[in-house]
């Protein structure tokens, strides 16, 4: 089936699946025998897909990033876990449907896990806030914590949002102070924590569930302190310099590996996740698997310390 909404730099390959589907209709149609041709038509597609998808530029990235049929925590949820029971509520004002979480298996092993999510059309999106959480959202999320630990259970945050709502709202009612008591908090939990960019993480509204034992990155998505269309606008007053900004705010899964900030990439199937979700699920569902394996044999005070020697070390600073 041709894909229905295609990237500017997809369009080649939406067009071939065209082709490939004209021609399976035409075969059917008139009862003949169109292998050869679909072959052929099938090998250039794959090709193509290829010389696309290994050649993708820091703002491309982005774009798959975005991309609408790309899967999202619920996805992955319903994929990769199993046994989900969603948790609701910040026991504060309200909860926050931008960010999902609960107990499930992964494995067979119980994890907490806890998620951005976005929503697929305008009535959800209304719903979820486009993926941008509130501060009853935060604190929702570390209460999930807080529980994950009492219970000495993993927790694994799946990260994909453009950023914490910046609303009159969200300030009114803690905004800042939700993102940072999280990062302070998430710092000194004994138990593992896994994080993974499933899309994209967008400055304190990512990191606020990103402080991990280990942080992966799915190798389309991208993690920065802010898109390269405000980066663009701040720095040269024009958000059409959008690609200059991608590929100098080092955002891919790439750069920030290089820069010891992310621990490692995870592969996606050829044409980006939303080419194939199960693929890409059981691709993140082995790597959670083997960092949990390993972080589950430290003891609390052991990922404590360790933790903090991870986020100590990154970055540089002057005395004077």
């Amino acid at each position: 089936m041709a894909m229905t909404f295609a990237l500017e730099f997809e369009k080649p390959l939406q067009e071939l699946e065209r082709q490939i589907e004209e021609l399976q209709r035409l075969g059917h149609a008139r009862d003949i025998d169109v292998t050869d041709e679909l072959g052929a038509l099938q090998a250039k597609l794959e090709a193509k897909r290829g010389e696309i998808y290994r050649a993708l530029t820091p703002m491309q990235r982005v774009l798959v990033a975005r991309h609408p049929r790309r899967p999202y925590t619920l996805d992955y949820l319903s994929s990769i876990f199993t046994d989900f029971i969603e948790l609701h509520g910040d026991r504060l004002y309200r909860d926050d449907p931008a960010i999902v979480g609960g107990w499930a298996r992964l494995g067979g092993q119980s994890v907490m896990v806890i998620g951005h999510q976005k929503g697929r059309d305008t009535k959800e999106n209304l719903k979820r806030n486009f993926g941008m959480p509130h501060p009853e959202g935060y604190r929702k999320a570390l209460r999930l914590m807080h529980l994950a630990a009492r219970f000495e259970a993993p927790i694994v945050t799946l990260i994909d949002t453009d950023g914490a709502y910046p609303g009159l709202g969200a300030e009114e009612r803690g905004q800042s102070g939700a993102l940072a008591t999280n990062l302070l908090e998430m710092a000194v939990l004994p138990v593992p924590i896994i994080a993974a960019v499933i899309g994209t993480g967008g400055s304190g509204g990512a990191l606020a569930i990103g402080v991990a034992d280990r942080v992966l990155m799915f190798e389309n998505s991208v993690y920065s302190v802010i898109s390269p269309e405000g980066c663009a606008a701040i720095l040269w007053k024009d958000a059409a310099q959008r690609e200059r900004a991608a590929e100098a705010l080092k955002l891919t899964a790439e750069d920030l590996t290089g820069l010891g900030l992310v621990d490692e990439i995870v592969p996606e199937p050829l044409g980006g996740a939303h080419s194939d979700p199960e693929a890409a699920g059981e691709m993140l569902r082995t790597a959670l698997l083997r960092h949990l394996g390993e972080l589950r044999k430290l003891k609390g005070d052991r990922l404590v310390k360790r933790r903090h020697d991870k986020f100590a070390a990154m970055g540089t600073f002057r005395e004077s």
